[in-house]
């Protein structure tokens, strides 16, 4: 697959995601208020939600996610190395120099995120900033710029609203089923059972559902960022040593989210197990693999 059609197939894929969340989204909400006896009520409050949800990622995801993670405006004269290894990253692949933003965290990693490579932003923690040298944030920043480049930092900012928006609402759903049922019991003793069992069920798969829409943008992005970042800079070795260095952190990012943690460089969390299980459903490819592949170059 080519640069290009990585580009076109994120955009695609971008809409998709929107439209399936916002039929998930009023489907679900549907179902709800068949359990509440206004189906339709609650599937145009569904749909009105999931549509404001998605138009809005679309336009302020940036800004949610950076609120999400606590990011602040990077100075330039504190953060001269991010600064000047970002403007010159930028010279070198034709983009707009993005905006930059820091992380008060000792664990070590970087995002971008933003809608377009006009709208960009870079974000590094203040550990990743301290911890690499020159040569490794050179790395680092490519795979960032690749990122915009190749517009995934559109697909990941949605995705993070979205399941973020989903992660919402179904707890504020647990909580409202919770006090209602202690409030209403002779009204719910007149409810279907059956549409009280679909509605759990929903609500035990809204979080895995959550992760398959995280897992849709594909971790195959990753080691195409990896490859650019290579390509940018001329010097794999330079990122596989920043890889190599996030791999030996055995520290969380404490702004992390679940919705938030497959737009870092590294799983924020950072979980000790390597099992099979672990890494089907991480948000990452395995950091041993990407290292490998980085060294083969």
């Amino acid at each position: 697959m080519t640069v290009y059609n990585q580009i076109s197939e994120n955009k695609v894929k971008t809409f998709l995601i929107m439209f399936f969340f916002i039929l998930i989204f009023s489907s679900f909400f549907f179902l709800l208020g068949k359990y509440f006896d206004s189906p339709w009520g609650y599937f145009f409050l569904g749909l009105f939600i999931s549509s404001i949800s998605s138009v809005g990622s679309y336009f302020y995801g940036d800004k949610l996610v950076l609120l999400t993670t606590g990011a602040k405006p990077a100075d330039k004269k504190t953060y001269f190395n991010f600064y000047t290894v970002a403007e010159n990253l930028s010279v070198a692949a034709g983009l707009p120099k993005p905006t930059l933003y820091v992380i008060d965290d000792p664990s070590p990693n970087a995002f971008a995120t933003g809608r377009d490579p006009a709208h960009a932003i870079v974000c590094a923690t203040t550990g990743l900033l301290q911890m690499m040298d020159r040569t490794e944030l050179e790395g680092v920043i490519a795979h960032e710029m690749s990122h915009i480049k190749n517009f995934d930092i559109l697909l990941a900012s949605i995705v993070a609203v979205l399941v973020g928006t989903l992660a919402l609402v179904s707890d504020w759903v647990i909580r409202s089923m919770w006090w209602n049922r202690r409030s209403d019991s002779d009204s719910r003793s007149n409810r279907n059972p059956i549409f009280f069992v679909l509605l759990v069920i929903s609500l035990i798969l809204t979080p895995i559902i959550a992760t398959i829409i995280q897992l849709a943008i594909s971790r195959r992005r990753e080691y195409l960022a990896d490859a650019s970042a290579s390509l940018l800079t001329r010097y794999p070795e330079g990122l596989a040593r920043a890889l190599e260095k996030l791999k030996q952190n055995s520290q969380p990012l404490n702004q992390a989210t679940s919705s938030t943690a497959h737009l870092f460089i590294d799983n924020p969390f950072k979980k000790k197990s390597a099992s099979f299980f672990v890494n089907l459903f991480s948000t990452h490819p395995p950091i041993e693999d990407r290292i490998r592949i980085l060294k083969s170059m």
